[in-house]
């Protein structure tokens, strides 16, 4: 039977150029169909049929088999780099979507250049015909790795396709070229550091509220303020938030971590808070660690402590998000939990025994846990003006609820700032 299907396939081949052969009759002699004169008209008919079928089977297995041996042609994308180095390791990764590529990871392909063996221009062949953008850097230490600082800026000396250098996440729409078969696309790079010999300084205005839990509360929930950052290779001061980076890994930053935590209240913001004292702004210093998990995950989490000591007390925080490009706007929807301990949940929430009334009891807290939902927006208005924002909404404990102080559940809070970055 195998020789049969293998003549049958080389003698249906050979039939496509001749006019003289015909493929029924071939799947007849091969298969021993042939009709004889002295059978019955039904015999014949199904006979027919049967060697019909066989005929279809066998010329759909032909074309898929053609289909499976033809090449495919490729595309290629030629990078000339105005200062390539003279030693060491360039590296290119290789990105299909606006997903990975705007946080440069899990790029769709990577490729290594020796310096010392592969002469310039560098060659991304065997491209199927499609949309990248591609990374080029100079792998400095030799760790095979785009280094990058906690917020994921690169450190290390690289260049984008269309020679496009973002002040922040880069848009896929930018980056982005087309390759096609046999027309081989040639990008002319210059490697740069976005973060430049002294790192980079953002100023702009901006807008920061938060909703209040407290009964009654005047407190007024937006508030402008100057938006000051300050981007290093190991030091980030964005706003009330200070890191310097300790240790990083191939998925793994650690860094020190301070945030300015607002005063919860002032006693002044509503009777039920009168002869509380005022909770007054305080400094949370810890540790911070963001791991890179697959799919565009990312895990963040942090521990700190109340350094000036006013609450005594202690948070911990753990955050999962992904990143979506649409288009220049990138979106990173985020889940999170947020610990207060048993001394900072009383100190912002709690009636000490001391100041208790009749209609404002005593009441201590043991710790509480918020779960938080949100999302941050980044959009690139040009390389030097990018529009930030974050957004969430915070469900509260429900021993935090159960105080006599507090009468809402739900907290919004958010930011948004305009920047020019220098």
């Amino acid at each position: 039977m195998d020789n049969s299907v293998s003549r049958v396939i080389f003698r249906m081949t050979a039939s496509t150029n001749s006019a003289t052969h015909n493929p029924i009759a071939i799947i007849q002699e091969e298969f021993g169909c042939v009709l004889v004169g002295n059978q019955s008209r039904a015999r014949k008919a199904a006979m027919n049929v049967y060697c019909q079928s066989l005929h279809c089977l066998l010329l759909a297995s032909l074309v898929l088999l053609t289909t499976a041996l033809t090449p495919a042609r490729a595309g290629e994308i030629i990078l000339r780099l105005s200062d390539p180095p003279e030693r060491g390791n360039v590296i290119a990764l290789v990105f299909r979507d606006g997903d990975s590529f705007g946080s440069f990871r899990d790029a769709w392909r990577r490729e290594v250049f020796s310096v010392d063996e592969t002469e310039p221009p560098y060659r991304i062949q065997d491209l199927p015909e499609g949309d990248y953008a591609v990374l080029l850097f100079r792998d400095e230490n030799n760790n095979g790795r785009l280094d990058r600082n906690f917020i994921g800026i690169p450190s290390e000396p690289f260049a984008l396709s269309n020679d496009y250098q973002p002040s922040g996440p880069p848009s896929f729409q930018r980056a982005r070229v087309r390759v096609t078969p046999g027309e081989p696309v040639e990008q002319s790079l210059s490697l740069y550091r976005p973060l430049g010999g002294f790192g980079q300084v953002g100023v702009g205005p901006g807008v920061i509220g938060q909703t209040s839990p407290y009964r009654d509360s005047s407190d007024s929930p937006l508030q402008l303020i100057p938006a000051i950052t300050y981007l290093g290779e190991r030091l980030q001061w964005t706003g009330p938030q200070l890191r310097y980076l300790l240790a990083t890994g191939d998925n793994w930053r650690l860094a020190a971590q301070a945030d300015l935590r607002l005063g919860a209240y002032e006693e002044s913001d509503s009777p039920w808070l009168e002869g509380l004292g005022d909770r007054k702004t305080s400094v949370m210093g810890g540790l911070a660690l963001t791991y890179e998990l697959p799919a565009g995950l990312s895990l963040s989490g942090s521990a700190q402590t109340d350094l000036l000591g006013l609450s005594k007390g202690s948070t911990a925080r753990l955050q999962l998000s992904r990143g979506f490009q649409l288009g220049l706007l990138r979106v990173s929807p985020s889940l999170g939990l947020n610990w207060l301990d048993g001394s900072l949940a009383d100190y912002e929430f709690g009636v000490d025994q001391a100041h208790a009334r009749a209609d404002r009891p005593g009441y201590s807290l043991s710790s509480a846990l918020n779960w938080e939902a949100g999302f941050s927006v980044f959009y690139e208005l040009s390389s030097n003006w990018q529009l930030v924002g974050n957004f969430g909404i915070e469900t509260l404990d429900s021993a935090i609820v159960d105080s006599p102080i507090v009468d809402r559940q739900r907290l919004g809070r958010g930011f948004l700032t305009l920047s020019y970055i220098f």
